[in-house]
């Protein structure tokens, strides 16, 4: 992505001397004009220009009027500390190409940073955020996150998963059947799988109005539910959070995301609140 072809004169064949038919003149005069004459460029090339990159982590003027906010600027951690801390983690987070990156550690939970949140809180929105996924992967992105000094992030806020799929199926240590990228991370599965292959990016969705909740992976609805509906609570009670009273019960909350100590990097994370 990131010349025009070399346009040559056509062939023209000299007109001939006496003895050859004077109206071959006449015919190939009017072509002679077509090669480039010193100081002159040829005809245009018909191949196609080249189309600029993308600028990522900006708003357009449409989305400003819309009232879109950017989350991540591509060029610092401005907005965001750690969970239940007052700055950002000096270690396991960093900022390249644009990109926000969670540093690969031991794959512990914490990681080396541990997770993050956002200063700014949220009730009802739409927010978008890109990632890519390395090998073996694991992370996740939480809204509503209201923060207790005593319990993790996963403890008290939904989880839209981000993982390697298939890498974790693989492992078949574990049902993976709620922990595929896209789900409500141990309570609700994808209807449909929509990762791109491990190496590209993916386009994240959250969609949150009041009760209502949506998780969008690549342009398709992944999961949907209402919270404290009987639905919902039947499965927070058959879940790993059941003994955690707290979960799931802000109304407003940070965006966070999870260090689960494996390499992933997120962009264009931009919110829409209403």
């Amino acid at each position: 992505m990131r010349g025009m072809a070399k346009v040559t004169s056509r062939p023209v064949k000299p007109v001939e001397k006496a003895g050859r038919a004077p109206w071959l003149a006449l015919v190939l005069i009017p072509f002679l004009g077509l090669g480039c004459q010193p100081g002159e460029e040829g005809p245009a090339s018909e191949t196609a220009p080249e189309t600029a990159a993308p600028a990522h982590n900006t708003l357009s003027p449409e989305e400003v009027a819309a009232g879109w906010q950017l989350l991540f600027d591509g060029v610092s951690t401005d907005g965001w500390r750690g969970y239940n801390r007052d700055v950002f983690p000096e270690a396991g987070w960093g900022v390249g190409d644009g990109d926000l990156i969670v540093m690969a550690s031991d794959g512990s939970e914490e990681g080396m940073g541990g997770d993050i949140v956002s200063e700014a809180e949220f009730s009802s929105f739409e927010l978008l955020f890109e990632f890519l996924v390395t090998p073996v992967g694991n992370s996740g992105v939480f809204y509503r996150v209201e923060e207790h000094p005593e319990l993790a992030m996963w403890q008290v806020a939904p989880e839209y998963q981000v993982l390697d799929d298939s890498a974790y199926i693989a492992m078949g240590t574990m049902d993976m059947h709620t922990h595929l990228t896209g789900d409500n991370y141990d309570l609700q599965p994808s209807v449909v799988r929509a990762s791109n292959p491990i190496g590209e990016w993916n386009q994240g969705r959250i969609l949150v109005d009041g009760t209502h909740v949506e998780h969008w992976l690549n342009g398709q609805k992944t999961v949907e539910y209402e919270y404290f509906s009987p639905e919902w609570e039947a499965l927070v009670a058959g879940s790993k959070f059941a003994a955690h009273e707290e979960y799931g019960r802000a109304l407003s909350g940070r965006i966070g995301i999870q260090d689960h100590g494996h390499e992933l990097r997120y962009r264009n994370i931009k919110i829409r609140p209403f």
